[in-house]
């Protein structure tokens, strides 16, 4: 539990996998909502927003995704009736000048496309100003390297999610960040 400024929220799966994946991520997402709660209580996953001003900010991403025309797959309301809280929320049919497709929303809230071929990914994953990190998950190791290569991001993962280790420089593109930390890099600046 906690919140991680590299934190997947759009995802891009590939047209073949894209019903079986939803489905997979779906039941996830009912999972964290089902174990929502007090972060100190034993067997709780999600927990709420750091202040009203964070709960506010991410409901309205969700209002504005809804307006834009997205479809909200799972989620998009508050969880509960006191504190922080907001369920965990996929949006589906999104379009990338989308409020929630353009904007970093740290909270719990994904937004998934379906896409056809490599270049489109690769197009679409760097149509955006930022670029912290990304992960590539592929059973053809070579076209995930390939992917990996072709993202403007600071960090890439391949068929795995973000281990940070404190011998790498982590570090981002874009409006990401500016510089590197961790590693020997971090030291020289």
């Amino acid at each position: 539990m906690g919140q991680s400024c590299a934190a997947g929220s759009r995802i891009f799966v590939q047209e073949g996998i894209y019903d079986e994946f939803l489905a997979k991520f779906t039941a996830i997402a009912k999972n964290l909502a089902a174990t929502t709660g007090d972060p100190f209580a034993i067997g709780m996953q999600h927990g709420p927003q750091i202040s009203q001003v964070q709960f506010d900010r991410v409901m309205s991403y969700i209002e504005s995704g809804k307006q834009e025309g997205a479809t909200v797959h799972i989620g998009g309301a508050r969880h509960g009736q006191e504190g922080y809280f907001i369920q965990p929320t996929i949006f589906t049919n999104v379009k990338p000048e989308m409020k929630i497709v353009k904007e970093e929303i740290f909270g719990p809230v994904g937004v998934v496309f379906k896409f056809k071929t490599e270049e489109e990914v690769i197009e679409a994953a760097n149509n955006t100003t930022y670029g912290l990190a990304c992960n590539v998950f592929s059973q053809n190791i070579s076209r995930a390297l390939r992917v990996a290569h072709s993202l403007e991001a600071g960090s890439a993962w391949v068929n795995y999610a973000k281990t940070v280790d404190k011998a790498v420089p982590f570090g981002g593109y874009k409006q990401s960040g500016i510089g590197r930390e961790l590693g020997e890099y971090a030291l020289d600046t």
